[in-house]
């Protein structure tokens, strides 16, 4: 029903009435209209691996929380190394909450962290941890801050106790209770928090998948970012072992499409390999070719095999910059030529990590065949 003039004044008048009390009570920018906000377009950090970046969507979210988890080995510490090390390289302050105890400052130097200015805690129990990390949110000084891990946030009832005493559900309450806290301090200071989950197996699960992670459900729920990894090879040169191959899946994300996947090279002690990402994505989008075992570029064959391209590329620097630059130019077009494009896009990928596919397309192809037998009978 349209309203008249007069009306629509009135409203509009009462309108602005009702958002200066609002603002008078729970002070200014309590509510505000979308198109007025100061972050209408969600900013990223590098993650470190260029394939990884563009599965995300440009990186990783700022002012967002995320999760990243998955078996042991797989490169779940590698990766939020990485981030933190882009976010110091950017001129920011990052923090790393060790519940594991485990951090290893000559790995993370040598990914390139500068661990003179990069700020440490190892909290003694869970509640302690999580105390710290609201703490480092709220100082609105803080860009990042990655919790290593959520498993090891150990509840302090659970310490104190014996062992074997059974504590049901204490580390899942205290974990939703610091979501609660900590996710509109991190929305107002654009702090970006990366918890690192390990997995575990339900027990007496036979069908579906039996993964869980750990700390309850409400992690799932306030991650803006879910990232699964996995080590799917191993590298080898001859018999000895110098790194892996890892596989992220995107389970869930708020800012970009989820379910897109990503590869890279983890390399023992050097992290991830930025060169083989960058001959990965040059060869999938025709900027080197290969042909049979050698790789060229505008017809120079440079190098037969892929390590050694990424070898050429570790000997030549210049060309890397210049292939690297040439790479985000031509993914900048395609990525403007995609939203110019009205029509909806359906991309096909075969994924078995996916347990309850075969069922669906079962119940599509049955569909199919009743809807066939009931037109026979017609």
């Amino acid at each position: 029903m349209a309203k008249t003039p007069d009306e629509s004044s009135e409203r509009l008048k009462a309108l602005n009435i009702t958002l200066t009390q609002i603002e008078r009570s729970f002070g200014k920018g309590a509510i505000m209209r979308l198109g007025d906000a100061a972050r209408m377009k969600v900013e990223t950090i590098p993650s470190g691996a260029l394939t990884l970046d563009l599965a995300l969507g440009g990186g990783i979210p700022k002012g967002r929380v995320v999760e990243i988890y998955g078996p042991e080995s797989s490169g779940k510490t590698t990766v939020a190394l990485h981030v933190l090390a882009e976010v110091q390289k950017q001129g920011g302050i990052a923090a790393f909450v060790d519940a594991e105890h485990a951090l290893d400052p000559i790995y993370a130097s040598n990914l390139g962290v500068d661990i003179d200015n990069l700020l440490v805690a190892q909290p003694d129990t869970g509640e302690a941890g999580l105390e710290i990390v609201d703490q480092l949110v709220r100082s609105n000084a803080v860009d990042l801050v990655v919790v290593d891990s959520v498993a090891a946030l150990v509840p302090r009832a659970e310490i104190e106790g014996e062992m074997g005493d059974a504590h049901v559900g204490l580390q899942a309450r205290l974990m939703s209770q610091a979501l609660r806290k900590i996710t509109g301090s991190i929305g107002k200071t654009g702090c970006t928090v990366i918890f690192l989950n390990q997995l575990r197996q339900k027990i007496g699960i036979s069908y579906g998948n039996p993964e869980v992670t750990t700390g309850g459900n409400a992690l799932k729920f306030y991650a803006s970012v879910r990232m699964d990894i996995r080590r799917i090879q191993t590298l080898k040169k001859g018999t000895e072992e110098y790194g892996i191959r890892a596989k992220v899946k995107i389970a869930k994300n708020k800012v970009a499409p989820p379910f897109r996947i990503a590869e890279f090279d983890i390399i023992f002690g050097q992290g991830i390999s930025a060169l083989g990402c960058l001959v990965d994505l040059a060869e999938e989008n025709n900027i080197l070719t290969r042909r049979g075992a050698w790789y060229s570029y505008n017809g120079d064959n440079i190098s037969q095999g892929r390590d050694n391209a990424i070898k050429y590329l570790e000997d030549n620097p210049d060309f890397a910059k210049s292939l690297d630059l040439q790479l985000r130019q031509h993914l900048e077009i395609n990525q403007a030529d995609k939203k110019q494009s009205t029509e909806p896009v359906v991309a096909v990928v075969e994924d078995t990590d996916q347990p309850d596919l075969p069922d669906e397309v079962g119940v599509a192809e049955n569909g199919k065949a009743a809807s066939s037998r009931s037109s026979k009978k017609k």
